[in-house]
């Protein structure tokens, strides 16, 4: 059983929790520790012991005695020890270094061109990680050699790369990092994307979809104390992360929370890139919109450009919002009313478009039972264009905390 796989009441002072705990500030010491966690000093000084070993925590020093000896603080290492991340959508890609409490260390967007195909694209965004691991002179004694795509480290723990997330904006069947029938990503399908950075990095490799990834970037910054959550990324496409049990619940084949081939609108509809027709990703996309509004004759390039129109009040694009919003709000409330979450978040570049916002809000309270709405909290992901980096790096710090 993983870290991922545990359930939440396993996880009560586990490895994971317990580096958590030392990186919010929340404890500094082991007797902190076992406070919190209610283990006996025993258990917590091997957790801890185990996670120093591994070069995940640190000991800074003593701290404030409390009438016998003073104890040792505790902290996460700063002097190099990074995680890389990539969120891929797309046109661009969020690339960043991250260290081991989950915070941005270095971090920047780039532009794609998905249809390059994977080798050329995960090529360049690896040798970029390669970039930012080497320019950072804490971290480069364990960087990825641009020459050899080999790790090159010094034997220091705390120096290291000690892994790469990687978020792919179509369906990842996450046990074997292989994309499997991606919608918008021509030349992608069945490719191996874990095998081929494996042959590239001498670190682990975990890759998972991008609404996953914000799900769990955003819930770990927002709401780690909530057990149920779902997180929704509209942007050209539409996905969604589903929380269980304070987990990142993936399903049997990693495909859980996929909502944008629900069928929303009745024949005729629009065709999606599926195959089928109505699907969510259809009519509500950012890429739908902008089809939408072409075919009224409203001369749109992009998303970009469907959120100028709306921001400006232009009728048409914002009563096509709240058409997508209402959409979305149909789905949810099938969502909602089945799993009973604590909160609904929409993240993604439609995430700002208030109208669309406003509609779903308000589909939701219509279409849902009202226990299922008492409590639940309907909100924007707050975490910022950081959020899919982030998530992907606590994907690669749950796998070495796991390992330690």
């Amino acid at each position: 059983m993983t870290i991922d796989d545990a359930p939440r009441d396993a996880l009560r002072g586990g490895p994971r929790e317990l580096l958590r705990w030392v990186a919010t500030g929340a404890a500094v010491s082991r007797a902190d520790l076992s406070r919190l966690s209610g283990l006996s000093p025993s258990t917590v000084s091997q957790r801890v012991e185990a996670l120093i070993s591994q070069g995940l925590l640190e000991e800074t020093g003593a701290g404030r005695s409390r009438g016998g000896r003073r104890p040792r603080q505790l902290a996460v290492p700063t002097g190099g020890a990074v995680v890389g991340a990539i969120d891929l959508g797309a046109h661009h890609a969020r690339v960043g270094t991250l260290d081991l409490s989950g915070r941005v260390v270095q971090a920047r967007t780039l532009p794609v061109r998905i249809e390059d195909g994977p080798e050329a694209v995960l090529g360049a965004l690896l040798a970029e990680v390669t970039t930012l691991v080497g320019s950072d002179p804490a971290a480069s004694a364990g960087r990825v050699s641009a020459a050899t795509g080999s790790t090159v480290t010094d034997g220091s723990a705390a120096g290291a790369l000690r892994g790469i997330g990687i978020g792919i904006p179509g369906p990842v069947q996450h046990a074997t990092g292989r994309i499997v029938s991606p919608s918008r990503m021509p030349g992608w399908n069945g490719f191996d994307v874990a095998a081929f950075c494996a042959g590239r990095v001498d670190v682990p490799v975990i890759v998972d979809n991008d609404a996953n990834l914000m799900a769990l970037g955003a819930h770990r910054t927002a709401h780690p104390e909530l057990d149920h959550a779902v997180y929704i990324k509209a942007g050209t496409g539409i996905g969604s992360g589903v929380i269980s049990s304070g987990r990142l619940h993936r399903g049997a084949q990693g495909s859980a929370g996929d909502i944008s081939h629900c069928r929303v609108v009745a024949d005729p509809a629009p065709p999606c890139t599926c195959g089928n027709a109505g699907c969510l990703e259809a009519v509500a996309s950012g890429a739908a919109l902008v089809t939408a509004l072409r075919e009224q004759g409203v001369p749109v390039d992009d998303l970009t450009g469907v959120i100028r129109l709306i921001d400006d009040g232009d009728r048409q694009a914002t009563a096509l919002a709240r058409q997508a919003g209402r959409a979305v709000g149909e789905i949810l409330a099938v969502v909602v009313n089945f799993f009973n979450p604590q909160v609904v978040a929409l993240g993604g570049r439609l995430a700002d478009c208030e109208p669309l916002l406003a509609s779903m809000r308000a589909t939701l309270y219509e279409r849902c039972l009202p226990l299922a709405t008492q409590t639940l909290l309907i909100e924007r992901v707050t975490a910022g264009q950081d959020v899919g980096i982030t998530g992907a790096a606590h994907l690669v710090i749950d796998h070495v905390v796991a390992a330690a």
